[in-house]
């Protein structure tokens, strides 16, 4: 059985539309119109128990909507979900206890306490053994190097610091799926390598189901070797990174070195490049004729190094919501033209 599977997942939302001024308002209280919003629109996910999966897409296209159904905070407009054989909306205590949710913009430590506190709280909330209790807050703490800071108010640490302690709030109770949400948001380069660095060896070790979230890619890059893209409420590709690549992305980069200093005009022949200096360029060539170009650059200039990469991943995701967004103008800006033809 797998640990996460849903069927035709839907969340639409539904709000008030305001007509403007007092007169509006009045109107509005015996009679209103509103307004329907899909954040999901039938997401099918099925996940192993064990996988680290990236979970992928822009602003607002229903990652953290469908995030919070499957953790039961959400009930769905329609369609089915099952997490460790469970209906997540129906939040048995049995089901709580094996799952945590972790949102890099909320906390769920008290402000104005040391974080040991809020830990005890967790404790009774969870009814974890003392024993069990001491021996994972000690793993923890060590794998995230925190242990002087758990008698430090809260409100004292550092956006780091919190962010590994919200981590350790979150897995005392040892859940068997857990849900990162953006985990490193805001987080400067050394907090970010540390927090991957952790959520890789904790992974390791308990082989929990993780969904991870994020904006960065490299988080997904070092993390997850399989990535689910959503995209305007509906997933758009589930498989590994490198597919992804192979898949939206025509291009492959030329990477060259050359043993003598040489000019634009003498690479422009070979077509579109980047020269960030006289000795180094890139070439951006169709990926079936990568290899005919690079021979062709081979035997004309004076090539001392040279290798051929894919586009990194980061650049086919922009692309690939960029082409999204412009597909979705233009049925926006065709339904506006046909709503004022009428």
């Amino acid at each position: 059985m797998p640990a996460i599977e849903t069927n035709h997942l839907r969340k639409v939302f539904q709000s008030v539309q305001k007509e403007p001024g007092l007169w509006g308002s009045v109107r509005g209280l015996w009679s209103r119109r509103y307004t329907e919003k899909a954040a999901v629109k039938g997401v099918d996910l099925r996940i192993e128990e064990g996988e680290l999966v990236g979970f992928l897409g822009p602003n607002g296209a229903g990652k953290t909507t469908t995030l919070k159904m499957l953790s039961g905070i959400l009930f769905p407009t329609s369609g089915e979900a099952r997490v460790l054989g469970y209906t997540p909306w129906e939040r048995r205590p049995d089901f709580l206890r094996n799952i945590a949710l972790v949102m890099g913009q909320k906390q769920q430590l008290w402000w104005d306490l040391p974080a040991s506190e809020s830990f005890l709280l967790l404790q009774e909330i969870y009814e974890i053994p003392e024993a069990a209790y001491r021996e994972r807050l000690a793993e923890l703490s060590e794998m995230l190097e925190i242990g002087p800071l758990l008698g430090t108010q809260v409100r004292k640490l550092s956006l780091g610091e919190r962010m590994k302690c919200e981590l350790v709030a979150a897995l005392l109770h040892a859940p068997r799926v857990v849900f990162l949400d953006e985990p490193t948001i805001g987080l400067d380069v050394v907090s970010q390598v540390r927090i991957r660095e952790f959520l890789k060896a904790y992974q390791a070790r308990q082989r929990s189901t993780i969904i991870l979230t994020s904006h960065y890619m490299q988080d997904v890059k070092e993390l997850c070797e399989r990535v689910i893209i959503i995209d305007q409420g509906g997933v758009v590709f589930d498989g590994p990174l490198a597919d992804l690549i192979t898949r939206f992305s025509d291009e492959k980069l030329v990477r060259l070195t050359f043993a003598q200093p040489v000019t634009p005009d003498a690479l422009a022949p070979f077509g579109a490049f980047e020269m960030p200096d006289e000795t180094h360029a890139t070439f951006r060539v169709p990926r079936a004729d990568s290899a005919r170009r690079a021979g062709a650059l081979l035997s004309t200039l004076p090539v001392s190094d040279i290798t051929i990469d894919e586009v990194e991943a980061e650049e086919v995701i922009r692309q690939m919501f960029a082409a999204s967004a412009l597909a979705t103008g233009a049925q926006e800006r065709g339904s506006h033209a046909n709503a004022n033809g009428n």
